[in-house]
Parts: C-alpha cells; sequence; structure tokens
C-alpha cells in the first residue's frame, strides 16, 4: 500500500481536511490549518481496508518478530483488533490512566513480561500520547518493537521526543504527502502547500496564515 494511495483515501473521506484560511484552533490555542479525524476510515469499508492491510504490511515488514499488538486508547483500539486479526496476533489497549474500579487494569488484555509487542496509533503529532502508552509498557516488562501509525505531521518536537525515547515509528502517510496530494487533487491551491509545510515546521508560527511564509 503507497502513502499516495492512502492519502488519497484520507482525503477523499475528510479524515484529513485542509483548511490554511481559515485555521481550527487546537485545544493548546495553536491555530492549524489541517484537522485529523482518522476514526473516519472505520466507517469507510473500501478505505478500512487500505488502512489495515498497510498497517499488517507495516508490522510484517520493520517487525516480523512481533508476538502481540497494544492499542492506544481510544483512537488506536480498533485497528488494533483488525491487524491483529489480520496477523493472527493477540492484541490488547492501553488505558489513558488505571481503572478506578475492578481490577484497576491500565493495560486491557494478556501481555507478558518479555513479551514483543507493537503498538498501533492513528496519528502522531508531538509524540507525547504514544510515548506515554510505551512508557506504561515498558514499566511491566514488554519489549516494545516500535510504532506503527496511520499518520504522521513529521513535527521536530515529535521526531525528537520519539528519538530521544528510543521508539521507532512507521507511518502509513505522513503530513507532506497529503498537503502535496491535496494541491494536486483541487482540495487546496498549489501555493497553499507551503504555508502547510511552514506550519508543521513551527507550528507556534502563524506567519503562514493570511498567505504569509
Amino acid at each position: 500500500m503507497t502513502d499516495i494511495q492512502i492519502a488519497k483515501d484520507l482525503l477523499k473521506i475528510g479524515a484529513v481536511f485542509f483548511r490554511p484560511d481559515e485555521p481550527f484552533v487546537w485545544a493548546s490555542g495553536i491555530k492549524s490549518p489541517v484537522y485529523c479525524d482518522n476514526r473516519l476510515t472505520l466507517s469507510c469499508p473500501e478505505v478500512r481496508t487500505d488502512i489495515e492491510t498497510g498497517l499488517a504490511e507495516l508490522v510484517g515488514t520493520y517487525y516480523p518478530e512481533a508476538e502481540s499488538l497494544m492499542g492506544t486508547s481510544t483512537a488506536g483500539i480498533a485497528h488494533a483488533a483488525i491487524v491483529g486479526h489480520l496477523l493472527n496476533l493477540p492484541m490488547g489497549y492501553v488505558r489513558s490512566g488505571a481503572k478506578d474500579h475492578g481490577r484497576r487494569n491500565q493495560i486491557e488484555g494478556r501481555l507478558e513480561p518479555g513479551q514483543k509487542t507493537v503498538v498501533v496509533e492513528d496519528l502522531i503529532s508531538t509524540g507525547g500520547s504514544v510515548l506515554e502508552v510505551v512508557n506504561v509498557l515498558r514499566e511491566v516488562g514488554a519489549d516494545v518493537l516500535g510504532v506503527v501509525s496511520i499518520f504522521t505531521y513529521g513535527m521536530r518536537k515529535g521526531i525528537e521526543r520519539l528519538a530521544a525515547a528510543n521508539v521507532e515509528n512507521h507511518s502509513l502517510c505522513c503530513f507532506d504527502v497529503v498537503a502535496k496530494v491535496a494541491a494536486q487533487q483541487g482540495y487546496i491551491r498549489p501555493e497553499d502547500v507551503q504555508r502547510l509545510l511552514a506550519f508543521r515546521d513551527d507550528p507556534a508560527d502563524e506567519s503562514w496564515i493570511g498567505g504569509r511564509t
């Protein structure tokens, strides 16, 4: 599965939606020209097939020794389940915090110490969420081989944080490719691509807004 096909899929269903002239506002207050909702891929069987087949290919190519998959909560859970089914691998998921009842689990599903595990994530921006999952898994003794994800922004902060934690990520598609395909297919103007990449390079710098780069 190519990154260009995945980009076309995500754009077609609005899972990645660009609005450079009317930026979205993140919870952090950062203005963003892009909105990502990869949960929409689950509602579109054809796109879902491309996504899950692609993720399975990433696991098979980069982590053939994987013994289990762990989804991030909540967006990665369904993808980990489907890919686990395709690869005949056990799966589970990591909660954002331990339950306050029952067995007070944070990790759901069976995970043995030393088990070679791959984390399944839908989206990586600054890397904070997926690193929290990796840390929880490492604390209980899992051998985290790396991460597979649908989409990555390729932000410097995310790349640096993953590298510092010795975590490898492989994504089906990246921000740069989706932006270029969006311009080619008329979702945005060709001159908007550099504005989008300027945002990717420094999200806190708003000089790209209004056509300024």
